[in-house]
Protein backbone atom coordinates (compact mmCIF):
# COMPACT_ATOMS: atom_id res chain seq x y z
CA UNK A 1 0.00 0.00 0.00
CA UNK A 2 1.41 3.38 -1.01
CA UNK A 3 2.00 5.84 1.82
CA UNK A 4 2.89 9.52 1.52
CA UNK A 5 3.47 12.50 3.79
CA UNK A 6 -0.24 13.34 3.60
CA UNK A 7 -1.01 10.19 5.62
CA UNK A 8 0.58 11.75 8.74
CA UNK A 9 0.23 14.87 10.88
CA UNK A 10 3.53 16.05 12.40
CA UNK A 11 3.64 17.17 16.02
CA UNK A 12 6.77 18.23 17.86
CA UNK A 13 10.44 17.62 17.09
CA UNK A 14 11.85 14.78 19.22
CA UNK A 15 15.47 15.15 18.16
CA UNK A 16 17.86 16.45 15.53
CA UNK A 17 20.86 14.89 13.85
CA UNK A 18 23.37 15.47 11.11
CA UNK A 19 21.04 14.45 8.28
CA UNK A 20 17.68 15.68 9.55
CA UNK A 21 15.26 15.41 12.45
CA UNK A 22 12.83 13.06 14.15
CA UNK A 23 9.28 14.25 14.79
CA UNK A 24 6.37 12.68 16.60
CA UNK A 25 3.60 12.15 14.07
CA UNK A 26 0.11 10.67 13.96
CA UNK A 27 -1.44 8.51 11.25
CA UNK A 28 -4.54 10.32 10.03
CA UNK A 29 -6.61 7.19 9.42
CA UNK A 30 -5.88 5.36 12.69
CA UNK A 31 -4.73 8.04 15.12
CA UNK A 32 -1.70 5.91 16.04
CA UNK A 33 1.47 7.79 17.03
CA UNK A 34 4.84 7.17 15.34
CA UNK A 35 8.29 8.72 15.08
CA UNK A 36 9.08 10.12 11.63
CA UNK A 37 12.80 10.32 10.88
CA UNK A 38 13.19 12.82 8.03
CA UNK A 39 16.55 12.65 6.29
CA UNK A 40 17.30 15.65 4.10
CA UNK A 41 18.25 14.47 0.58
CA UNK A 42 20.69 17.34 -0.04
CA UNK A 43 22.57 16.61 3.21
CA UNK A 44 22.62 12.88 2.44
CA UNK A 45 24.08 13.55 -1.00
CA UNK A 46 26.61 16.11 0.27
CA UNK A 47 27.87 13.80 3.04
CA UNK A 48 27.54 10.58 1.04
CA UNK A 49 24.93 9.16 3.43
CA UNK A 50 22.52 7.48 0.99
CA UNK A 51 23.99 4.01 1.48
CA UNK A 52 23.84 4.30 5.27
CA UNK A 53 20.20 5.47 5.08
CA UNK A 54 19.25 2.48 2.91
CA UNK A 55 21.06 0.07 5.24
CA UNK A 56 19.21 1.60 8.21
CA UNK A 57 15.89 1.17 6.40
CA UNK A 58 16.63 -2.50 5.63
CA UNK A 59 17.66 -3.23 9.21
CA UNK A 60 14.66 -1.47 10.76
CA UNK A 61 12.35 -3.43 8.45
CA UNK A 62 13.95 -6.75 9.54
CA UNK A 63 13.94 -6.35 13.32
CA UNK A 64 10.91 -6.92 15.51
CA UNK A 65 11.84 -6.56 19.18
CA UNK A 66 10.32 -4.74 22.13
CA UNK A 67 13.74 -3.16 22.70
CA UNK A 68 14.43 -1.81 19.20
CA UNK A 69 12.30 0.54 17.13
CA UNK A 70 10.96 -1.04 13.96
CA UNK A 71 9.96 0.41 10.61
CA UNK A 72 6.24 0.97 10.07
CA UNK A 73 6.66 2.44 6.57
CA UNK A 74 8.98 4.56 4.45
CA UNK A 75 8.33 7.18 1.78
CA UNK A 76 10.01 10.17 0.22
CA UNK A 77 9.03 13.75 -0.41
CA UNK A 78 10.64 16.21 -2.76
CA UNK A 79 13.22 17.14 -0.11
CA UNK A 80 13.34 14.25 2.40
CA UNK A 81 13.58 10.49 2.84
CA UNK A 82 11.17 9.54 5.65
CA UNK A 83 11.40 6.50 7.92
CA UNK A 84 8.25 6.14 10.02
CA UNK A 85 9.04 4.02 13.09
CA UNK A 86 7.40 2.81 16.25
CA UNK A 87 7.38 5.48 18.93
CA UNK A 88 9.17 4.54 22.16
CA UNK A 89 7.96 6.50 25.18
CA UNK A 90 10.49 7.79 27.68
CA UNK A 91 13.00 9.27 25.28
CA UNK A 92 16.49 7.92 24.83
CA UNK A 93 19.02 7.01 27.47
CA UNK A 94 21.26 9.93 26.50
CA UNK A 95 18.64 12.36 27.86
CA UNK A 96 18.70 10.64 31.26
CA UNK A 97 22.50 10.42 31.33
CA UNK A 98 22.94 14.13 30.54
CA UNK A 99 20.24 15.06 33.05
CA UNK A 100 22.60 14.14 35.92
CA UNK A 101 23.54 16.94 38.34
CA UNK A 102 24.01 17.54 42.09
CA UNK A 103 20.30 17.10 42.78
CA UNK A 104 20.10 14.05 40.51
CA UNK A 105 23.47 12.26 40.93
CA UNK A 106 22.71 9.25 38.75
CA UNK A 107 20.71 6.07 38.51
CA UNK A 108 20.09 3.80 41.46
CA UNK A 109 21.68 0.40 40.76
CA UNK A 110 18.35 -1.44 40.09
CA UNK A 111 17.47 1.14 37.41
CA UNK A 112 20.93 0.84 35.81
CA UNK A 113 20.56 -2.96 35.77
CA UNK A 114 17.11 -2.61 34.15
CA UNK A 115 18.42 -0.34 31.36
CA UNK A 116 21.46 -2.57 30.82
CA UNK A 117 19.23 -5.64 30.47
CA UNK A 118 17.09 -3.87 27.85
CA UNK A 119 20.16 -2.85 25.83
CA UNK A 120 21.55 -6.39 25.96
CA UNK A 121 18.24 -7.91 24.86
CA UNK A 122 18.14 -5.50 21.92
CA UNK A 123 21.72 -6.35 20.93
CA UNK A 124 20.99 -10.07 21.30
CA UNK A 125 18.04 -9.72 18.92
CA UNK A 126 20.24 -7.95 16.36
CA UNK A 127 22.93 -10.63 16.63
CA UNK A 128 20.33 -13.39 16.17
CA UNK A 129 19.54 -11.73 12.83
CA UNK A 130 23.28 -11.50 12.00
CA UNK A 131 23.26 -7.70 12.38
CA UNK A 132 26.22 -6.07 14.10
CA UNK A 133 25.52 -2.62 15.50
CA UNK A 134 28.45 -0.22 14.86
Amino acid sequence: QTVSAEAFVDFRVLGKGGFGEVCACQRRTTGKMYANKRLNKKRLKKRQGYEAALVEKRILARVHSRFIVSLACAFQTKTDLCLVMTLMNGGDLRYHVYNVDEDNPGFPEPRAVFYTAQILLGLEHLHQHRIVYR
